[in-house]
């Protein structure tokens, strides 16, 4: 009897015929009968699912689930009662909506009724970012091939009633959907990887995300970047970058910049000329956290307990503000020769036998890598703009004004933040940075102290980029009823800065070819400090206005100058293009003769950062030796792993 029910299952199978019920299954609803027998169909019983919109399911359920408290067990509805917590709100509830439409499906009618693919591949395309911040997998029961069915086979949209209370809320507001709501609470890690994902996946056309490397901790150092041509540089568009968040307990400049990313594409995409303006014509990169170990450890602690110096450090406790190169006592020490070059001086290889933070290489590799021309990095503990040098001209002296041969831009870029800012430059000494008052608000950093080590320094002497410290307050880390203040305070200098870099000359330098020349100098007489071409021969050179002397020269060419005349309030920068005729060039031998010059390409010679690469996938069978966080989640509750939630696997 039981080999003849075996061979009929078998030939049902085969012939896609219905098998035939053992006595009892229909009762357990294990056998069912397409069209001959109704499905019994139940109340909702699934305390999670309440909210879904419509009042009957029925068991086995999508995922093969026989009743209740199987499912009510399970790792996929466990899921679905922490998804809230795990994301940080994040595409709650569509996703536990979309989660119930599979593990207690529609029963209508004595049948069951499936969910729309549409609907899943909407949630998929707005959510999956957000799996990824946690190193999660997209859960295999909201595959939508698998259990959700098209238009035309009958399905339902799990997510209608949601969005029509949605359109009723939004309804007084005219832009379609395109304003984003700021949030002004801080935001953990994962929720600040989450909302730079989901901005770039909202604005696609001009933004993207990608990472510098890792932390000491393997934390994402996450960049969003806005661009008319996302992922790629264009002739003659200068780049810039903003970065917060290197000193873990200064908090402010973190949250600005997650700010600015979610308003530069709302604003983008709501016709803001001034904002379309700016991105179409400037490649920005916004790095909100440089140190997102700090912040952890700042964040635990809070605004009303944290120190001074909780979290300020990585994770190895070193200060990222004091790790680059010191290549400012290089730059001193060349002063002897005659023309000594000041710009691009290598990284010395003694550097490398120090120890140097994970953050700290990825960031000097960012900066050899794209040709940055303006650069501001976001701290707190002040409210003052200084510039470089930050590290003084005299060893021994602690306050010593150290100008660069950039001083006057210098001066005029910090003079650009803070004036825009609503109280930086204000004369008021009884406010925060009132031991600035008398000098409007900027200094240059080795007068106000002096350090080596620094980035801004490392910026100015190894590549183009002129890079500034902006100390956003005398706390650092403020109350959250402070960011949205702090955020009126600071938007328009942030604007303000950016549209900086459209300040003194661009152009390109070609040969008589047309062909565009890589490394090529550009010097300006009276300042020695030059500048390099970009890959494509294109430059920039950050200027005030008045008469200048431009020159441009790369080895086997001969020199070109022009006069050149900036006016005062000039609305736009200025064309200097270079055509080079190839000549033989005598060597300066003062100028060959400096030691080291010739090493600039040398980076990292030790390998000592291969420890920092990302991990290798497991092999499909292998257990991973580190789980997620979030892996205690389940494996406390005596369920079997939920391997499905892991990627890679």
């Amino acid at each position: 009897m039981h080999k003849a029910v075996v061979l009929l299952s078998v030939l049902a199978t085969c012939l896609c015929v219905p098998p035939r019920c053992e006595p009892g299954d229909e009762a357990l609803g294990r056998c069912r009968v397409p069209g001959k027998e109704k499905l019994q169909c139940m109340d909702m019983v699934l305390s999670y699912c309440q909210d879904v919109p419509y009042s009957q399911t029925t068991f086995p359920n999508l995922v093969g689930q026989q009743s209740r408290p199987e499912a009510e067990l399970s790792a996929e509805y466990l899921l679905l009662s922490v998804l809230h917590g795990l994301l940080n709100g994040e595409c709650s509830p569509d996703l536990r909506l979309l989660g119930c439409s599979v593990l207690a499906p529609r029963c209508q009618a004595g049948a069951i009724r499936k969910p729309c693919r549409s609907s899943c591949e909407a949630v998929r395309r707005s959510c999956a970012h957000a799996f990824e911040a946690i190193g999660m997998a997209w859960p295999y029961f909201l595959d939508c091939d698998r259990f959700f069915v098209s238009d035309e086979e009958g399905c339902y949209d799990p997510l209608a009633q949601l969005r029509a209370r949605q359109d009723v809320v939004f309804a007084n507001i005219s832009d379609g959907g395109q304003t984003t709501v700021l949030q002004f609470t801080y935001h953990s890690n994962a929720q600040m990887f989450s909302i730079l994902k989901k901005t770039a996946a909202k604005c696609p056309q001009i933004s993207r995300t990608y990472s510098l490397g890792r932390s000491v901790e393997g934390k994402d150092l996450l960049v969003i970047e806005f661009s008319s041509k996302p992922g790629q540089h264009e002739l003659l568009e200068p780049e810039v970058k903003l970065i917060g968040n290197m000193h873990g307990n200064e908090v402010l400049g973190r949250q600005l910049l997650i700010y600015l990313a979610q308003y530069l594409c709302s604003e983008y995409l709501l016709g803001n000329e001034r904002v379309q303006t700016l991105i179409n014509s400037t490649r920005i990169h916004l790095l909100p956290s440089m140190n997102p170990d700090g912040y952890e450890i700042a964040a635990s602690e809070g605004h009303l307990f944290n120190g001074w110096t909780s979290g300020r450090a990585n994770a190895q406790n070193l200060d990222l503000n004091r790790n680059f190169p010191d290549l400012t006592s290089i730059y001193y020490n060349r002063r002897r020769f005659r023309r000594f070059r000041n710009d691009h001086i290598p990284i010395p290889d003694s550097y490398w036998m120090s120890k140097v933070a994970p953050e700290t290489y990825a960031v000097m590799k960012w900066v050899r890598s794209v040709p940055f021309v303006l650069s501001a990095s976001l701290h707190g503990g002040e409210l003052v703009v200084s510039y470089p040098f930050d590290f003084s001209r005299h060893p021994h002296e602690e306050k010593m004004f150290s100008p660069t041969p950039d001083e006057q831009i210098f001066k005029q870029l910090a003079r650009t933040y803070a004036d825009a800012h609503a109280t930086m430059s204000s004369t008021n000494t009884d406010r925060c940075g009132a031991s600035f008052a008398r000098n409007g608000g900027v200094i240059n950093g080795a007068l106000w102290y002096s350090f080596a080590g620094g980035m801004s320094d490392f910026n100015y002497l190894h590549s183009n980029c002129l890079e500034l410290t902006v100390e956003l307050g005398c706390d650092k880390f403020p109350a959250e009823e402070e960011l949205y203040p702090e955020w009126l305070r600071n938007k328009e200098a942030l604007l303000s800065f950016m549209e900086s870099v459209h300040r003194g000359i661009k152009g390109t330098v070609k040969d008589t070819d047309g062909n565009g020349i890589k490394g090529a100098i550009i010097s300006v007489k009276g300042i020695r400090h030059d500048v390099t071409t970009a890959e494509d021969g294109d430059y920039w050179r950050l200027l005030n206005s008045g008469m200048h002397i431009i020159s441009a020269t790369a080895p086997g060419y001969a020199k070109v100058a022009k006069r050149i005349r900036l006016p005062p309030n000039m609305q736009r920068v200025g064309r200097v293009d270079f055509v080079l005729k190839k000549a033989p060039v005598e060597p300066d031998l003062d100028y060959y003769s400096i030691p080291e010059l010739d090493n600039y390409e040398r980076f990292d010679p030790f390998n000592q950062f291969e420890q920092y690469g990302w991990a290798e996938p497991a092999e499909p069978n292998e257990e991973r030796t580190e789980k997620p966080w979030w892996w205690a989640y389940f494996s406390q509750q005596g369920m079997s792993n939920p391997s499905w939630l892991l990627r890679n696997y």
